[in-house]
């Protein structure tokens, strides 16, 4: 019992949280206008086609009207961007999380469910219990590693559970079904339809698809100097997946990044060392200092 809790409490450096909590914020904020803009679509709505999902009957929260959607995106994109900057983590933090679940229900309620929002909404529900934390701050955190332990659980389950509802649904004969052409006939690629033409491919991509998500908690088992290269993998696959059949699990490909040093990624840190090497136009460059002169024939 107490390794799994040295595990799931296992400390991280505080700089990799503020890293961590800046990309999750400002996805908000691209996936409301950039990513999912439909969503506001859903203001004008008729309140019949409401079918919330079960957390929603259970609240219970209201049906979308145009006021509720329409403040809930203008106060949620306000509130993300402040909490970007790692100001009152913890008030602004929960104001995120509670405001873009609300915007998930309001999404999600119309018949269509993904499930690439799972891991980044634990980070969103995590990330204000860490407080406080600097870009570049190498103090270690408990707290924090635990928030991207839970994260990273978060991510692993979306593959693991996803295995079992195909085969809990559509039982072992998934693996030799026509899901992946029917995807492809639907928004399949140029490089999909290559992929098509070759016999027996796409049967045997199933059954890969099923024994990656089935795999995948042993990313936790191997040895942490190749932890790494298993997580490229996983991104891999999803840039293939959006090669072939255009689905990009962006929200799942936030979260992922708690398996990632961000603490090293400091854009900010590296443009100022970038333009201060070089001096600002006009700027005289500093006087060579000249040799000493030496005497004749001195060596």
């Amino acid at each position: 019992m107490g390794q799994v809790v040295k595990w799931l409490f296992e400390p991280v450096p505080r700089g990799r949280i503020a890293a961590f909590r800046t990309l999750v914020y400002l996805f908000v904020a691209a996936d409301m206008v950039v990513f999912t803009p439909w969503v506001r679509a859903h203001a004008d709505t008729p309140g019949s086609l409401y079918q919330p999902l079960r957390i929603g009957r259970l609240l219970p929260l209201p049906t979308p009207t145009a006021l509720i959607v329409h403040t809930v995106f203008w106060v949620l994109l306000v509130v993300t961007l402040l909490a970007a900057t790692g100001r009152a983590p913890r008030l602004l933090g929960w104001t995120v999380f509670l405001l873009y679940f609300e915007w998930m229900i309001i999404a999600m309620s119309y018949g269509k469910v993904d499930h690439d929002r799972f891991g980044f909404l634990v980070a969103l529900a995590v990330l204000p219990t860490v407080g406080r934390a600097r870009h570049g701050d190498p103090e270690l955190s408990e707290a924090g590693g635990w928030a991207l332990r839970v994260t990273q659980i978060a991510v692993i389950c979306t593959y693991f559970l996803a295995s079992w509802a195909k085969l809990r649904i559509g039982g072992p004969h998934w693996m030799t079904s026509s899901v992946l052409a029917q995807a492809i006939i639907r928004r399949g690629t140029p490089l999909a339809d290559l992929i098509a033409s070759v016999p027996g491919l796409l049967i045997v991509s199933q059954f890969g698809i099923i024994m990656f998500e089935l795999l995948s908690p042993l990313v936790f088992a191997v040895p942490r100097r190749l932890r790494g290269w298993v997580v490229a993998f996983f991104y891999m696959f999803h840039l293939a997946t959006f090669a072939t059949i255009t689905i990009s699990f962006m929200p799942h490909l936030i979260a992922m990044t708690s398996f990632l040093p961000l603490e090293k990624v400091r854009p900010i840190v590296w443009a100022r060392r970038r333009f201060s090497s070089t001096p600002p136009l006009g700027e005289p460059l500093a006087a060579v200092p000249a040799e000493p002169a030496t005497s004749p024939g001195g060596g």
